[in-house]
């Protein structure tokens, strides 16, 4: 117990917790910036998010799908794709013990990495932008993968 105490209390876990905690945090804003996009598209997934003071057939041109809506919505599907593994696997990840230069490394990487697909995504920037900023997180996340299971490898 006394060691899970010590590895809690490690610089590298730090790190993790406060680049998870941001990547966590950008990941759930996509939520309200999915309805801000509802709503100055006027583009709702449901009847009851309509307006009240409608007529039933104004309601039912109000439920459709937007372009620009879908398009948050991919973005933030691919942060959830991404982002999940990346707190389980960086957690894993600062268990192990790594340098602290080289936990950061990964951490900032994938962390920078994320905001840069936002924007690639939202923006729309031409390909391979987009493409690239998601290679090079999955690249460190599949980085820590490695380093867990050379340094824990019990198959």
């Amino acid at each position: 117990m006394a060691e899970v105490v010590h590895m809690i209390d490690s610089e590298v876990f730090l790190a993790f917790s406060t680049y998870a905690t941001i990547v966590t945090l950008k990941m759930m804003l996509m939520s309200p910036l999915t309805s801000y996009f509802r709503l100055t598209r006027k583009a709702f997934a449901n009847m009851e998010d309509t307006s009240l003071d409608m007529s039933k057939e104004d309601k039912k041109k109000l439920v459709r799908v937007d372009p620009d809506v879908e398009r948050v919505r991919r973005c933030h599907q691919n942060d959830l794709e991404n982002v999940i593994p990346f707190l389980v696997i960086g957690l894993l990840y600062a268990l192990t013990g790594p340098q602290l230069s080289s936990a950061l490394l990964h951490f900032r990487v994938f962390v920078v990495s994320r905001f840069c697909h936002c924007v690639a995504y939202l923006a729309p920037l031409p390909q391979p932008s987009r493409a690239l900023c998601f290679v090079v997180g999955l690249l460190s996340t599949f980085s820590m993968s490695y380093r867990i299971l050379t340094t824990a490898l019990y198959l």
